[in-house]
């Protein structure tokens, strides 16, 4: 006997394993390459405005300045130093030593020391990065970082 035979129609669809492939591989490209577009970029940090911290009379103000030839000074006061440096320049030896009588200074007179740095804009990144490294080894725990008003 003599099976009829069913023609088989074309079959419509579409194999997508290519596109998938195609698709992880790019996937991929773009997870290798994300990290590198942080890396190299020229940032010009923007002028910051803020609010001024609350004084306290138990508190001394510690300001370190770097300027642009990568010289430290600092001022003590009661009030946060934004223009005036009463010492002379340093390096950053000699600022680390002189910041670290400052605090066990003011630790025995039983004075709380905030310190905050201003950095020249044109200051290397290097150097606020010492200067914080320097207060890390002199027993500060934070500093603040002042910026002008935009």
């Amino acid at each position: 006997m003599a099976r009829a035979r069913k023609k088989r129609k074309p079959v419509a669809e579409m194999n997508v394993v290519p596109y998938i492939d195609v698709m992880l591989v790019l996937l991929v490209i773009f997870m290798v390459t994300a990290p590198m577009l942080n890396q190299g970029v020229k940032v010009d940090l923007p002028k910051v405005s803020s609010e001024a911290l609350p004084q306290d009379n138990n508190t001394q103000v510690l300001t370190i300045s770097i300027k642009a030839d990568k010289t430290y000074y600092w001022n003590l006061g009661s009030e946060v130093d934004t223009q005036k440096q009463q010492d002379k320049a340093m390096t950053l030896p000699q600022m680390t030593d002189a910041v670290t009588k400052i605090i066990r200074a003011g630790n025995e007179g039983g004075k709380h020391t905030q310190v905050f740095i201003r950095g020249d804009k044109s200051v290397d990144y290097g150097s606020v990065m010492g200067a914080m490294g320097g207060l890390q080894k002199a027993g500060v725990g934070n500093v603040g970082l002042i910026t002008e008003a935009p």
